[in-house]
């Protein structure tokens, strides 16, 4: 009885120290795991700065070597593409009239053979809008072989003449440089200062009048607020420098009632809107009565 009595004091024993044991655990592994290390942004930041100031240092002191390394590395992606068919074999242009196509190609300054990836498309693009003609533009490249130039191009209007040039603008009143006047013979003829702002909204009625545009030469601005129009036989059509349309109104239901466009008048006077002034070509020839004496 006494050597179980010592037995089962032994078992309590042990069984009794395994607790402590157990809770003592967990403090060495947490004794054990590191704590963290905080990093404030400011370090980093600092740090960052060190290393840029360290490649540039290097590149410094290599003379630029790591830069003509990256270079070459290009050069040679770029050529073994190009051995692999990566080259401009073709160009193709989009909404460009015939008269545009070649001043808009010679600004693109594509070389046909180059590598494709190596083209400057954006640089390409802004020396295409630069031309007169162009509005807008896009350059696409198309592999294996392509690149595709769209314009939008400026609508051209009229022929716009002062102080004895000329040249061609578009609804804006803006100048084509490219544009040669004398092939653009079909289109109207403004004349004078501020004539090539104002002709847009003089032009949409005017060419609207099919009998008015046969018989039409120039639409000449007159002190920078109306417009005479000024026919090939010589009439002056005198518009109000206000209510256009309504002057071009009246001078249709005359045109209907009396052919005066034929008349062959000197000066046809639309600016009061009460009544119609014209003018003879000649004056008639007064004769003066001989006194008898």
């Amino acid at each position: 009885m006494r050597g179980a009595g010592r037995g089962s004091a032994k078992a309590r024993s042990k069984s009794s120290a395994s607790p402590n044991k157990s809770r003592a655990a967990p403090a060495k592994a947490a004794a054990a795991t590191p704590s963290r290390i905080k990093i404030s942004p400011r370090l980093i930041a600092a740090g960052a700065g060190v290393a840029v100031v360290g490649v540039v240092a290097i590149v410094l002191a290599t003379d630029h070597r790591a830069e003509r390394l990256v270079q070459a590395g290009a050069d040679s992606f770029l050529f073994q593409t190009s051995a692999a068919g990566l080259r401009l074999q073709n160009v193709r242009l989009d909404g460009a009239s015939p008269q545009s196509s070649a001043d808009i190609l010679r600004a693109a300054a594509l070389q046909k053979g180059a590598p494709l990836l190596g083209l400057d498309l954006d640089a390409a693009r802004r020396r295409i809008e630069q031309v007169g003609w162009v509005k807008d533009a896009r350059v696409i490249r198309l592999f294996p072989d392509s690149v595709v130039i769209a314009v939008d191009e400026r609508k051209l209007l009229a022929v716009w003449q002062r102080d004895g040039r000329a040249g061609v603008i578009d609804t804006d009143g803006v100048v084509a440089p490219e544009a040669d006047p004398g092939r653009f013979a079909s289109l109207p003829l403004v004349v004078g200062d501020g004539a090539n702002t104002a002709a847009a909204a003089i032009l949409g009625p005017v060419l609207a009048r099919p009998r008015l545009v046969e018989r039409l030469d120039a639409l000449v601005r007159v002190d920078g607020r109306r417009w005479d129009l000024r026919l090939k036989d010589g009439t002056i059509v005198q518009l109000p420098a206000a209510d256009e349309d309504a002057a071009l109104i009246r001078l249709d239901q005359l045109d209907q009632q009396s052919r005066i466009l034929d008349l062959g008048f000197s000066r046809i006077d639309l600016r009061d809107p009460e009544m119609v002034a014209v003018r003879p070509r000649q004056a008639p020839t007064v004769s003066g009565a001989n006194g008898a004496g």
